[in-house]
């Protein structure tokens, strides 16, 4: 670490080893596809992607891009997580952009716009790409969509049209997808306590999340890069009024993510077994040896709970999480066997 100079430096040299490890200590492999499309816009866009783990999301994007001959992007992080001295030194030397969360009304705004004008001149001007979650907060039922709030906040800093403030931001959809969900029992946890009442985080919660997303094994992991939004959709949006025109491109954003989401055979046996339904199974698209060994998983990561909490209605839960990007892709008529 004495002899690290730059960021870049630090990126190339220690990053790159560390991620290297976490996906050959933690995971059955990693695979990444469409890596061409950042080519084509000259490696300067806008990455949106779906928000599974705190860390890895970014990380593993990160990594994909030095292995495609690609520079780093610039990665958005909501100042919540920054509690830790050691995770914001950590994220400020991996170019992070820190978005302020918990502020009020007048302060948030003049924070989004700062934030949107700093996105679209980097972009613009070709200093340098940047990577945001399409939410606030990780995915934990397994549905990923993206908030309105986030594409108002990009047009913020908009002075065309509304057709040529997004088109210029050349907004690239990703789609993370892991074999095993990272923090699934946690995620189960907190969205049944959540129905309790007001759920309130723990000191050092998130750190922990970290923690265990970077530890937990993974199984395989896959990163889709999507096409950019087309010239042809956005100006379909702008066609809209006012709101509408967020939600469609919020629509077009979402249905190019979950059609990048890879199913694994945790999807479909999970599926399988909320639904009470043999469909899958009999697809062939996994086996009685692997829903034996799934369903052992769920008891083991289940049984690390307290005790008070409602075991069938946490199995359901937690089966939710994986079945989940099922349910979204026939929603969307995306769903087909390969």
């Amino acid at each position: 670490m004495r002899q690290i100079t730059s960021v870049d430096q630090f990126q190339n040299e220690v990053m790159s080893d560390v991620v290297e490890s976490v996906i050959g200590l933690t995971s059955a492999g990693f695979t990444c596809n469409g890596i061409e499309h950042l080519k084509a816009v000259n490696g300067r866009f806008l990455a949106i992607s779906n928000h599974r783990d705190i860390v890895l999301d970014p990380a593993l994007i990160q990594y994909a891009l030095k292995s495609g001959g690609l520079p780093y992007t610039e990665i958005c992080v909501g100042s919540n997580l920054l509690s830790n001295r050691l995770i914001e030194d950590l994220m400020r030397s991996n170019r992070m952009i820190k978005v302020i969360r918990g502020i009020k009304a007048r302060e948030l705004y003049l924070s989004s716009r700062r934030l949107s004008n700093y996105i679209r001149d980097s972009i613009v001007s070709g200093r340098a790409s940047i990577w945001i979650a399409q939410r606030e907060g990780r995915t934990k039922n397994g549905l990923d969509t993206t908030e309105q709030g986030l594409l108002k906040m990009f047009d913020m800093s908009g002075e065309k049209g509304f057709e040529e403030n997004f088109l210029e931001l050349n907004i690239v959809p990703m789609s993370i997808s892991y074999e095993y969900e990272s923090c699934d029992a946690r995620k189960a946890r907190e969205l049944l306590l959540r129905r309790e009442g007001p759920y309130k985080k723990k000191p050092k919660e998130d750190l922990h999340s970290i923690l265990t997303g970077i530890r937990q094994q993974k199984g395989h992991i896959h990163l889709e890069v999507e096409a950019p939004l087309m010239p042809e959709e956005i100006a379909e949006a702008s066609k809209c009024e006012k709101n509408d025109r967020y939600q469609a491109i919020r629509h077009a954003l979402d249905r190019r993510i979950i059609a990048g989401y890879k199913l694994w055979k945790t999807n479909y046996m999970a599926h399988d077994l909320l639904y009470g339904k043999h469909e899958f199974a009999d697809e062939g698209l996994y086996s009685p040896e692997d829903l034996r060994a799934f369903e052992d998983y769920i008891d083991h990561k289940l049984g690390k709970l307290e005790r008070r909490l409602d075991r069938s209605e946490l199995t359901r839960i937690f089966l939710g999480i994986y079945a989940g990007p099922i349910d979204a892709k026939k929603l969307h008529n995306l769903y087909y066997v390969k």
